[in-house]
């Protein structure tokens, strides 16, 4: 197993932990939902996509039709890790890795990894608060720092197409 494919399993360890329903924390802070696609004899493909994500197809549109405007021709590479982590999206442009998709119930979640000079950019930049704590605390591999989030509204798709830029331009 290469090590990109490594990190997506250790970003979604978590996820993973949760169990089959969408379940709330001692603190009652929402967990992060499972991965809506994990039988290996089906692979995702369009239309169960949009079924998947329902109103939150239109967010994921957007962020692929902005990948192809401004970067050009993505290629879409379904994997299937394993029963535990089911089928994961891995967007290529060329050959490089922008970022890993999981499908969930009405929604999905993106997994980044960024280099030390796009964390430095990500330090100096107008993402929330939030986001670049997260990314200055998170450990530190080899491939870089992972970063996870659930896209579930316009705000959201916004945050996600910076840190695109910041990917492809870093």
């Amino acid at each position: 197993m290469r090590r990109a494919d490594t990190k997506v399993q250790n970003l979604g360890k978590l996820s993973r932990k949760v169990g089959k329903e969408d379940r709330s924390n001692a603190a009652g802070d929402a967990v992060i939902a499972e991965n809506y696609f994990c039988d290996k004899s089906v692979k995702p493909d369009g239309e169960a996509l949009s079924k998947a994500l329902e109103d939150s197809y239109v967010f994921w549109q957007a962020i692929r039709k902005d990948v192809e405007d401004s970067y050009g021709k993505a290629t879409e590479d379904w994997k299937f890790y394993s029963p535990n982590y089911g089928w994961t999206l891995k967007l290529l442009l060329k050959k490089r890795n922008l970022f890993f998709f999981v499908a969930t119930k009405g929604g999905f979640r993106m997994a980044f990894v960024f280099g030390d000079k796009a964390v430095g950019v990500i330090e100096k930049s107008n993402l929330p608060k939030n986001i670049i704590e997260e990314i200055k605390n998170a450990r530190k591999y080899v491939e870089g720092r992972g970063l996870r989030l659930e896209v579930k509204d316009a705000k959201s798709v916004e945050v996600v197409k910076k840190l695109i830029k910041i990917k492809v331009e870093n």
